[in-house]
């Protein structure tokens, strides 16, 4: 993740050079990768409730952040639809389409799910990776304990995304996206135990927004 972004600071724009290509390429590994263990996470948290705010607060906490790095006005939407705020926003979407669905909740009937989950999917459009990360954490939720279905699902969600960004931005760099498939072979090795250092989770929560924040602010007073 670090290196792709600081590879769109040093290599501004959709640079088809080899070398940018080849950092960009490496950080493809990050978002299955983030978007796998979001789904771990809801089947493991003790409390559902509290995992969707921790990351919803993350997500609110990294928009500023966000757009520092990218150059945009940290009022949403004010500078278009795309990439507006970060990552953590779309797997906050993604989270809450995926309990709705397992909800056992009577209220909720499935016209309602469907619903709730049509709306999730319309707030993840300015998030960076947009809906194709609703779609990724849904599926591979609902075919949680099947591997292979959840890396199918990946792909095809992740392939929408290729499409669109080839249409939106650039066909070498929508083609680029698909560079996600390198991240399964490491999924494939997670024998679904966690670590023995719980200060890992907290690590992650705030590098985020923090490499962010550090890369931004050499944007505005360096580059």
């Amino acid at each position: 993740m670090t290196i792709d972004h600081i590879a769109w600071r040093l290599f501004p724009g959709f640079q088809i050079t080899p070398f940018p290509l080849f950092l960009h390429l490496i950080g493809r590994l990050t978002a299955p990768i983030m978007m796998f263990f979001i789904v771990e996470g809801y089947y493991h948290t003790r409390n559902v409730k509290k995992y969707i705010f921790r990351v919803f607060l993350f997500a609110v906490i990294s928009h500023i952040p966000f757009a520092l790095f990218v150059g945009t006005s940290i009022i949403p939407l004010k500078d278009g639809l795309f990439e507006q705020t970060g990552i953590i926003w779309g797997f906050l979407m993604g989270l809450v389409s995926l309990t709705v669905f397992k909800s056992t909740n009577q209220i909720l009937k499935p016209w309602l799910k469907g619903l709730i989950i049509c709306f999730c999917i319309i707030l993840a459009l300015p998030a960076n990776w947009s809906v194709p990360t609703v779609f990724a954490i849904l599926f591979m939720g609902i075919n949680y304990g099947n591997f292979k279905k959840q890396m199918l699902w990946l792909i095809i969600s992740i392939f929408i995304y290729s499409i669109v960004y080839t249409i939106v931005f650039s066909p070498v760099y929508g083609i680029l996206q698909m560079g996600i498939i390198f991240a399964i072979p490491i999924l494939a090795c997670y024998k679904g135990k966690r670590g023995t250092w719980k200060g890992m989770k907290w690590l992650f929560y705030i590098y985020y927004p923090l490499h962010l924040l550090i890369l931004g602010l050499i944007r505005i007073f360096i580059l």
